[in-house]
């Protein structure tokens, strides 16, 4: 400030000085000008320039504020999947958290997510903080619920149910039987047309296609007519449709099931999903009609929900709809499927239609930090934590504490109890810039069965020297009920190493993590871009293809893009561990693709700047 006031200052006098000057123009002026104080002019001019530099530290400082609250505000709305929830335990079998096959609308200026067999479903203003509502008069027990705002209100149903229910106040959770279809429709999605006619899409099996049946909404929800979807299974034609972590399992037919329509410009856009939930490559199609019942033709671009690698993968049996302002979110099943199949976990990514009218999904690192508004883009902060130094206080025999940071939420660190004062430390190597945190929880032990009443209390230190510490997150009193706690720091702070005491674990559960995922900025230089792209592209099996390149200065990983065209590069795999190849089998045939590779660590992304073409 010293600087603007003699800025200020300066001109003032330069101001008084063509002033004075202009006053002696005149012999009037001349005389009016001796008669004046000298003093009192110096003064007044020593006055305003005391004024103004007042002002313009006021209004520096009140922008200041108004700016970093912006960038605190921005700082904080951001997530990072899996969805960060209370995910409920199952009721009955092994102790293992679920919640799969979401349905999200918006009603009355909220959001408002139904997943399956949770008790009850969630809203939202913002779709970063969710209130759980449980839910009455409907089998809140059911798989793949389905949701419809008409009439202004709120209608639901489920898989293996035959009745529809119907609330005006979503909020209350009361529902109550709006009509009995006299039939069930599994994996069901309903459908409102701008016309006012109402469809039913579903499907759910190994064998069978998907269907289509008008109701009339007008006669007690009556079947008018039912169509086939022939289109929506070629597992021989479409690799990712074929079963397995990898698309590998060739003698298994695949789950067509998890329905759901859009329409965009006229388009209609029929989604469904496969091969299975329990898989990594667990994804969606997408089928596209001038008609609501068809005939449909398959987007050669499928699957266009797509995360087959990373931290969790799985991005199938989802619902892809329009936010408050208007730009399309796609919320997602995404599997762990250790303990049971069905362990699985909720995952959010932007979605979009392209100027072309492709509906496409974002999962380019989508287990990492991604701002909630503006391009709704990577904040940036990269992964700091994989494959680095580990101690533990203790370890049962099969979870070592290795396994906490390989980026893996199949894999899990456990100590042998649950006590306070059990600890998991890491060593990044070197002092790094630390801007959020991602704890994911593994329950090994857990006895829980239902919605916890119980919940997680631990305290999150750093250290530059592993000596002394400072507390960065303090959950030791009232903790939360969150097994994928993502924890976006106030400010950044700078530190190697990285430390979480527990202070207690609910449920009888031993103090586990499957990863403890550190976010930020590493000191090193960005890594070279890749080259030497070549592919062989199988022809026994077209579906088959291996991608090679050549090693990249300072990559610690890489991401494989595919996609129709060079400007839609919409399935990815990060490839780890030095690989320089990578095998993909979720071509279809007869479709002609684009590939890059990118290089990664932990300072950012180098992106490829040219593409190959595929044969």
């Amino acid at each position: 400030m010293v600087a603007n006031a003699e800025f200020l200052s300066d001109n003032h006098q330069m101001d008084s000085e063509a002033h004075h000057n202009c006053w002696h123009s005149s012999p009037k002026r001349r005389f009016r000008s001796k008669t004046m104080s000298a003093s009192f002019e110096h003064n007044l001019q020593k006055w305003i320039a005391l004024v103004l530099v007042v002002w313009l530290f006021s209004f520096t400082e009140l922008t200041a504020a108004t700016h970093k609250s912006v960038r605190r505000e921005q700082r904080q709305a951001t997530y990072c999947n899996p969805v960060d929830l209370p995910y409920r335990f199952q009721l009955a079998g092994s102790s293992r958290r679920e919640a799969a096959d979401p349905t999200v609308i918006t009603f009355r200026g909220e959001y408002w997510l139904f997943p399956s067999v949770s008790g009850g479903y969630w809203h939202s203003k913002d779709v970063l903080h969710w209130s759980f509502i449980e839910g009455k008069g409907y089998p809140v027990e059911a798989y793949a619920p389905t949701a419809l705002v008409m009439d202004g209100k709120v209608y639901l149903t489920m898989g293996h149910t035959t009745k529809l229910f119907v609330t005006d106040d979503p909020l209350s959770g009361r529902w109550k039987e709006a009509a009995d279809f006299g039939r069930e429709y599994n994996d069901p999605a309903l459908f409102l047309d701008d016309d006012g006619r109402l469809y039913m899409y579903y499907g759910l099996s190994g064998e069978d296609v998907l269907h289509i049946t008008e109701l009339d909404p007008k006669d007690g929800f009556k079947a008018i007519r039912t169509v086939s979807v022939p289109e929506s299974r070629s597992p021989a034609t479409r690799g990712w449709e074929v079963p397995g972590d990898s698309n590998t399992n060739f003698e298994s037919q695949p789950w067509i099931e998890g329905s759901w329509m859009n329409k965009y410009k006229g388009r209609y856009y029929l989604q469904y999903a496969a091969p299975g939930t329990e898989f990594k490559t667990y994804a969606d199609g997408v089928l596209t009609s001038r008609e609501p019942t068809g005939p449909f033709s398959y987007a050669d671009y499928s699957p266009f929900s797509f995360k087959p690698a990373g931290f969790i993968s799985g991005a199938g049996h989802s619902s892809t709809f329009a936010g408050l302002d208007g730009r399309f979110w796609h919320f997602s099943t995404m599997s762990i499927s250790m303990r049971e199949p069905f362990e699985r976990r909720l995952g959010m990514f932007p979605a979009h239609f392209t100027k072309e009218g492709a509906l496409v999904t974002d999962t380019y690192l989508g287990d990492y930090p991604h701002y909630v508004e503006g391009d709704r883009g990577l904040t940036g902060w990269m992964l700091l934590s994989r494959k680095k130094a580990t101690s533990a206080s203790s370890t049962i025999e099969g979870h070592a504490p290795g396994l906490a940071v390989d980026e893996d939420i199949r894999t899990w660190w456990s100590a042998k109890t649950g006590n306070p004062g059990e600890w998991f430390q890491i060593d990044l190597g070197r002092p790094k810039v630390i801007e959020a945190i991602q704890i994911n929880f593994a329950d090994e032990g857990s006895t829980a069965h239902g919605r916890s009443q119980d919940v997680y209390k631990y305290i999150l230190e750093v250290s530059g020297d592993a000596d002394t510490w400072s507390i960065a997150i303090d959950h030791g009193d009232t903790g939360r009920d969150s097994p994928d706690d993502f924890e976006v720091l106030p400010r950044a702070l700078t530190a190697r190493y990285v430390r979480i005491r527990n202070i207690h674990s609910p449920n009888e559960a031993k103090f586990s993590l499957s990863d403890l995922r550190v976010f930020g900025k590493g000191n090193v230089p960005m890594p070279d871009q890749v080259s030497g792209v070549t592919i062989d592209r199988d022809p026994a099996d077209p579906r088959h293809a291996t991608i090679h390149w050549q090693a990249a200065d300072r990559a610690e990983f890489y991401v494989v893009r595919l996609g129709v065209n060079a400007n839609e590069l919409t399935q990815n795999y990060q490839i780890y561990d030095g690989a320089t190849s990578a095998e993909i089998r979720s071509l279809s045939v007869g479709v002609s693709y684009c590939v890059a590779v990118d290089a990664v660590n932990e300072r950012g992304v180098t992106k490829a700047v040219t593409t190959t073409k595929m044969p």
